[in-house]
C-alpha cells in the first residue's frame, strides 16, 4: 500500500507513475459501446452526473477563477433567455389561431423520431472517443481521482477511477445522440407547414362538427403504446425523453382523425361509388380471409338532395343512439322512434367485403363495441363489432386493387380539398 501511495500521488511525473498509466490504458477500450446508447438516455440522474465530470479540468480544480465561472454561468443564461422568448413567440397565424416558435421546435422532434440515427451515433461516438481532448479529460480525472484518494488502496483506487470512467462514458455517448439527433431534424419550414396544414384540418373539422374526441385520441395513443410494448405512462415518458411533448403527438393524432372525418364526410358517396365500379369490375376476384367478422349496422337514410345541414342534423341522431349503446343485443332497439333509421344484422362477414375504412376500424374494434358514425353510400352509417372468429388461412391471395383504388381516390380528394383550404384561409408568417 505504501509503494502504491509513492508512485501514485500527483506530485510524481507521469512517467513514474506506472499504476495510473496501466488504468489509463484501459479506459477506451472499456467504454460502452453506442449500441447501448439508448438505454443508458432513460437515467437522467446519471446524465446528470456525466456532464459534471466533463468539466473542463481547470474549471474543476481552480475554485479561485471567479471570473471565468461567471462569465460562463452568464452566457448559457442569455442564451437560454433569447431561446425561451424565441419559443414564446408567434410565427404564424392561421385563421386566427396562432402557431409558437415552441410548438415548431417540438414539431421538428417529433418528426425525427422515427429516423434511424444509430448509424450518425456510432460515428460520432468513435470520432470523441478519438479526440485528443477526451484523452486529456481522463488524464484530468484520472489525477483528481487519484488526489482526492491518498492513502487508499491501489483496488479503491481503481474501482473509484471506474465508476467515475463510466459516468464519462455515458456523457460521451449522450452528446453523440444529442448531435445525432440534431443533425436529422427536419427544417423549420417543413415543421410550420405540416402545423399550418393541421390548423387548417383542424378549423374544418370544427367547422363541420367532426372533430375527433379525446376518447379516440387516446385509442389511438394506447394502441401505439401497446405495439411497442409499453404502457400510456411508459410512451409518455420516452417522447419526453427526446425532448418531446406527448401532447404535440395528441394534437398530431387529433388532426389525423379529424381529417378523415372531413374527407369522408364530404367525399363518402364519392368514393363509395368509384369502389362500387369497382368492385363490378373485379366480381370475380376472391380471396382469404384469417378472421370473420359478425357486424351490425345502422342506416340513417339521407334524402337524394341533401345539404351540409340535413347531414349534420342526422350525424348528431347518430351520436345519440352510439351513446346509448350498450352492447349487441340492444343494437335493434336504438332504431326505435328515429325517423330513416335500419337496422341490419349483416350476419358473418369476411373483412375484404367490408369498405374501407370501415374495415381497419371494425378489425381494430372490441367485440360490442360500435364504431362512430360515418358518412356511407347510403346515408349515415352505425357499424358495430358482435363477434369475430379466426379463419386459418388457405391461401393468401387477395385482390388489392381495391384497396389500392379506394385509398388514391381518398388521397387526391383530401390533397385538393386541403388545397382549396389553403387558397381561402387567411394565413400571415411572421
Amino acid at each position: 500500500m505504501i509503494l502504491f501511495r509513492n508512485r501514485c500521488t500527483p506530485h510524481q511525473p507521469p512517467t513514474s507513475r506506472a499504476c495510473a498509466l496501466l488504468v489509463l490504458s484501459i479506459v477506451l477500450a472499456g467504454a460502452p459501446l453506442p449500441g447501448t446508447v439508448l438505454a443508458h438516455v432513460e437515467d437522467s440522474s446519471t446524465g446528470g452526473q456525466a456532464n459534471t465530470s466533463s468539466m473542463p479540468a481547470k474549471h474543476a480544480s481552480r475554485g479561485n477563477s471567479l471570473r471565468p465561472t461567471r462569465l460562463a454561468a452568464n452566457k448559457p443564461q442569455s442564451r437560454r433567455s433569447r431561446s425561451s422568448k424565441t419559443a414564446q413567440s408567434i410565427v404564424a397565424l392561421v385563421n386566427d389561431q396562432p402557431i409558437t416558435g415552441y410548438e415548431v421546435d417540438q414539431r421538428r422532434r417529433l418528426m425525427s423520431i422515427g429516423v434511424n440515427i444509430q448509424p450518425k451515433v456510432k460515428a460520432i461516438f468513435q470520432s470523441l472517443v478519438k479526440d485528443p481532448k477526451t484523452t486529456a479529460r481522463l488524464k484530468a480525472i484520472l489525477d483528481e481521482t487519484v488526489k482526492a484518494n491518498q492513502g487508499k488502496s491501489q483496488e479503491e483506487v481503481i474501482k473509484i477511477f471506474e465508476g467515475r470512467k463510466k459516468a464519462f462514458g455515458r456523457s460521451l455517448q449522450q452528446q453523440a445522440i444529442a448531435r445525432a439527433r440534431k443533425s436529422t431534424l427536419p427544417s423549420r419550414k417543413a415543421a410550420l407547414d405540416e402545423l399550418v396544414d393541421e390548423r387548417l384540418k383542424l378549423y374544418e373539422a370544427k367547422r363541420l362538427n367532426a372533430l375527433a374526441s379525446e376518447e379516440d385520441v387516446n385509442r389511438v395513443l394506447a394502441g401505439m403504446a401497446g405495439r411497442n410494448k409499453l404502457s400510456t405512462e411508459q410512451l409518455t415518458k420516452n417522447f419526453a425523453q427526446m425532448g418531446t411533448n406527448i401532447e404535440a403527438m395528441k394534437e398530431r393524432i387529433r388532426a389525423s382523425i379529424s381529417w378523415n372525418n372531413v374527407i369522408r364526410r364530404r367525399y363518402g358517396r364519392q368514393i363509395q361509388s368509384v369502389i362500387s365500379d369497382l368492385d363490378r369490375m373485379t366480381g370475380d376476384v376472391k380471396g382469404s380471409d384469417d378472421v370473420e367478422l359478425r357486424v351490425h349496422r345502422i342506416l340513417l337514410v339521407l334524402p337524394t338532395k341533401v345539404d351540409q345541414k340535413e347531414i349534420a342534423l342526422r350525424l348528431r341522431d347518430a351520436e345519440l343512439m352510439r351513446a346509448n349503446f350498450k352492447n349487441c343485443k340492444a343494437t335493434p332497439s336504438l332504431t326505435s322512434g328515429v325517423t330513416g333509421a335500419r337496422f341490419q344484422d349483416l350476419g358473418k362477414r369476411a373483412p375484404s367485403s367490408i369498405p374501407e375504412p370501415t374495415r381497419t376500424l371494425l378489425l381494430s374494434a372490441q367485440d360490442n363495441e360500435m364504431l362512430p358514425p360515418s358518412v356511407g353510400e347510403g346515408g349515415v352509417e352505425l357499424w358495430a363489432v358482435c363477434g369475430r372468429k379466426v379463419i386459418p388461412a388457405q391461401q393468401k391471395k387477395r385482390a388489392s386493387a381495391k384497396n389500392d383504388r379506394q385509398q388514391k381516390e381518398f388521397d387526391i380528394l383530401a390533397k385538393r380539398h386541403l388545397k382549396d383550404l389553403r387558397q381561402d384561409a387567411h394565413i400571415e408568417y411572421r
